[in-house]
């Protein structure tokens, strides 16, 4: 009984040295036919400190996570190695911010489906978790909130 008490905490500690992720509101812009890259946005939220660090799908040749940012009178986009996500802080990746470039799209991206996307979150220990979300695309017009 202490060993099966024992293991219980041991497995009950080490699922909560994870850091636990939670993502919202995601949501991929649709394309025309001819575009090779679309936006992905959403609200991440994790319960201890963690960065996210890659993105990957399918549906994209390359993956990227940007920042918009202004440069004098301009706003810029770069690639950036990883969003820092701070405890208990949701972070929002939206337009005119951090956000995910899906690039050297593969086919058109269309109103209603959905994609698959894999998040790579570096944890503060610095080992990593894979999250898999179905993100659904939105019309071209659509802006979030």
């Amino acid at each position: 009984m202490k060993n099966l008490l024992l293991s219980l905490m041991l497995a009950t500690a080490s699922a909560a040295a994870y850091a636990q992720v939670d993502v919202s509101g995601a949501w991929i812009r649709a394309t025309v036919p001819s575009a090779k890259s679309s936006g992905l946005f959403m609200q991440i939220k994790s319960t201890r400190e963690a960065q996210l660090v890659e993105v990957r799908s399918p549906v994209a040749g390359t993956v990227e996570i940007h920042q918009m940012q202004m440069d004098g009178q301009t706003m810029r986009m770069h690639a950036v190695p990883f969003v820092a996500l701070p405890a208990g802080q949701t972070v929002n990746m939206v337009s005119g911010g951090y956000h995910v470039m899906l690039m050297d799209l593969k086919r058109q991206l269309k109103e209603g489906e959905t994609v698959p996307v894999t998040l790579l979150i570096r944890k503060q220990s610095k080992g990593t978790e894979t999250m898999s979300l179905d993100v659904t695309v939105k019309p071209l017009t659509y802006s979030g909130h």
